[in-house]
């Protein structure tokens, strides 16, 4: 198989208007690898792109999946690799763009399988999570804030199973996921792209986003997703991502929007800073520092050499 573009970077950091760029190009189409763009019925808050964002180029694995169904990292990888074989046998040129540390580890090394149990340390912990899950959360995000980031609080088995992993171990699942050999046979080939930011203009681009999907009715969009979720037995673990959470407080009188709305950039800048320092140790082929060129220059020089590479 050839090489796949893959552009990464942390969030409001410019990876599908480069793509949608490239695409033109390239004759390409975008694969998102975003753990919260999979989810339909979340335009705003996931940051889906639109249809004038996408200019006519096509967008695979956005909005298909339904929010009260969480889709691990094992099958979304498998997705990913399906739609790239679609696209390259209608003789099109796949782009992968997202910024899923774990989903991206996955496409490029396989997913962990630990045979390591303690059956006996699986079932306290499972009788901690009945008594207190929170606590579980909070513990889990300490031993392994990037692994905490994907797994939501309601998904028992995914909480449990980490922590049994960390307690049978003394090492996280992430610490776990890094040194896993690679599986060529699982994997695709990647040439990926990691897009920079000085922090200063990040966080000024996290802003600017910020008030746009707040002014695109993101309250709104909540607010809808809620009454869907009271009406039906399931709860939606997709609720549980950045904003929806801090909008959620506010619809229920908790906090005002002032306070939502700071709550939701430090989270934010928190993810953004994150996904930088997971890429950093990601072996990766080339690394743009968005501030020192014009978007058409980074577009003209990737496509040269790309052209080459594909």
């Amino acid at each position: 198989m050839k090489k796949i573009i893959t552009i990464v970077g942390p969030t409001a950091s410019g990876k599908t208007s480069l793509a949608v760029k490239l695409s033109k190009k390239l004759n390409a189409e975008v694969i998102s690898l975003d753990s919260r763009q999979l989810y339909n019925g979340m335009p705003i808050g996931t940051a889906q792109p639109t249809d004038k964002e996408m200019e006519g180029i096509p967008h695979h694995l956005i909005g298909f999946s339904d929010p009260k169904e969480p889709v691990s990292a094992g099958s979304y990888a498998k997705l990913v690799i399906d739609k790239v074989r679609f696209i390259q046998d209608n003789g099109k040129v796949p782009i992968i763009c997202g910024g899923a540390g774990l989903y991206y580890r996955a496409i490029k090394r396989g997913i962990f399988k630990d045979s390591i149990s303690d059956k006996g340390l699986r079932e306290k912990l499972e009788r901690s999570y009945d008594e207190d899950s929170i606590a579980l959360m909070e513990k889990l995000k300490i031993i392994d804030p990037d692994y905490a980031d994907i797994v939501h609080i309601n998904n028992k088995k995914r909480l449990v199973r980490a922590l049994e992993i960390f307690g049978a171990t003394g090492r996280s699942p992430s610490d776990h996921f890094n040194e896993q050999s690679f599986n060529p046979s699982q994997c695709l080939d990647l040439f990926t792209v990691v897009l920079d930011w000085e922090r200063e203009n990040l966080i000024k681009r996290i802003e600017i986003r910020l008030e746009q999907m707040l002014s695109l009715g993101w309250v709104e969009e909540v607010n809808g997703l809620l009454e869907k979720q009271n009406k039906g037995p399931s709860y939606y673990p997709a609720l549980n991502s950045i904003g929806y959470s801090q909008i959620q407080s506010y619809l229920n009188g908790e906090k005002n929007y002032d306070k939502m709305k700071e709550e939701i950039l430090i989270k934010t800048r928190q993810f953004a800073r994150r996904q930088r320092q997971w890429f950093k140790k990601e072996n990766t082929e080339l690394l743009l520092r968005m501030d020192t060129l014009e978007i058409n220059e980074i577009v003209q020089i990737l496509s040269g050499l790309f052209r080459v590479i594909i």
